[in-house]
């Protein structure tokens, strides 16, 4: 394995700048968090769940506030761009750390893939161009801006995060007429009995890949100034603000499940609107089109920021990989890497059983996260370890049960 990159004698080597502050670290959160996915996946966890939808939202939020946690806890202490790689070393050395980041890169490199191609299908029913040819248009566009800058790049997503979220208040804002209606409430404030357990649990495994994205925050640690006291509160107010939004956005659809298709809809969260306003549900699904930028965007940054770390950790090689381009202050190298492997995937690979891997991978990492987290607390003094070392054993317990659950669900063994 090559050694770290090293400058030239009586020179520094250029580091990332430090440029992100609280605000655009929860943009950045909230862009890769509430993506696209919600805007298709509240028709399945509807579909699965009804009336118990916010239930298993709420659940959901539970489950990944326990990750969430840890990576809070650990982002204060190693404010490193490699993230869970360079937690997984201070737990458990090298090795492991090596396998860590190569899944957290392999999760944002995939992910870029599959959406991707579905902004190329889509925006091939418009044009017409190949949507693999405009997959990777977009792929080169988007690295162009990763390569400019990190607040460049920050500052477009931040503006789609913007446009999403938007999106969803207004949603928000025309169901809320629905909210008022009490027999409404006492349907969702039903606990589920022993019959509905395993659709809920069917539907929260679901519902816990929809706040994934939160832990993508801490590879921009190297560019963000005072790390180690932004990185947690970034990942706690993106957590809450996602959860409150998915709560409100499951309540209304529930209120007007009965009035519309949503849970059969290819574009749920547009026929939502369409049937709460009247309304064309077209400007809804051209929001959801927008969003997949976003994500391409967001996994770009964040996978070139992890294979940059690894680099400058000595975990990957070659060394160039850890190089910062001087005038620009970010990864190019890494950066041109990740977008050459994605734009390979797109062209040679089937992208839909690799999607499914990858939620696997998540998982792993989070659980190696945890126990990261349970064994550096084990081994301190300091006040609060025993504490974060209990959070950490449950959190892994609570992600080792979901990839359980998870691969029960997609078996078929629950229904």
């Amino acid at each position: 394995m090559d050694a770290k990159p090293q400058p030239a004698a009586g020179a520094e080597a250029p580091a990332l700048r430090r440029v992100l502050g609280l605000p655009l670290l929860v943009f950045y959160g909230l862009g890769v968090t509430v993506g696209a996915g919600i805007f298709a996946l509240i028709g399945e966890i509807l579909g699965l769940a009804g009336d118990f939808s916010p239930f298993v939202f709420l659940v959901a939020a539970v489950l990944a506030g326990a990750s969430a946690g840890s990576y809070a806890f650990l982002s204060g202490r190693f404010p490193k761009a490699a993230g869970a790689a360079v937690y997984a070393m201070a737990g458990f050395g090298p090795g492991l750390a090596r396998i860590t980041g190569v899944g957290v890169a392999v999760t944002g490199v995939v992910s870029a893939g599959v959406v991707s191609l579905a902004f190329g299908s889509y925006l091939g029913t418009l044009v017409p161009v190949p949507s693999w040819l405009l997959a990777v248009g977009l792929l080169a566009a988007l690295t162009v801006v990763a390569c400019l800058g990190v607040r460049e790049s920050i500052v477009l997503a931040a503006g789609v995060t913007i446009v999403e979220v938007g999106t969803l208040l207004v949603v928000i804002g025309a169901g809320l007429p629905e909210l008022g209606d009490a027999a409404l409430w006492s349907r969702i404030a039903t606990f589920p009995d022993a019959a509905s357990l395993g659709v809920v649990l069917a539907a929260t495994t679901v519902a816990f890949y929809a706040f994934i994205g939160f832990e993508d925050i801490v590879n921009m640690a190297e560019e963000t100034r005072r790390p180690e006291r932004v990185m947690a509160w970034a990942v706690i107010i993106t957590l809450v603000v996602t959860t409150l939004v998915y709560l409100a956005v499951a309540s209304i659809a529930v209120a007007v499940g009965d009035d519309a298709p949503i849970a059969t809809s290819d574009a749920p969260m547009a026929d939502m609107f369409a049937a709460l306003t009247g309304g064309s549900p077209a400007p809804i699904a051209a929001i959801a089109a927008v969003a997949m930028i976003n994500g391409v965007l967001i996994q770009i940054v964040m996978a070139s920021r992890v294979l940059y770390g690894m680099a400058r950790e000595g975990l990957i090689g070659p060394s160039w990989l850890g190089v910062v381009q001087p005038r620009r202050q970010t990864p190019v190298n890494a950066t041109l890497v990740v977008a050459a492997v994605i734009a390979a995937l797109v062209l040679v690979l089937p992208m839909v059983r690799l999607a499914e891997v990858t939620s696997y991978i998540t998982l792993a990492v989070f659980t190696v996260v945890n126990l990261s987290l349970w064994r550096l607390s084990r081994r301190s003094a300091e006040r609060g370890s025993r504490f974060r070392a209990s959070w950490g054993f449950a959190a892994a317990t609570l992600t080792i049960g979901i990839l359980v659950a998870d691969i029960v669900r997609r078996t078929g063994a629950l229904g």
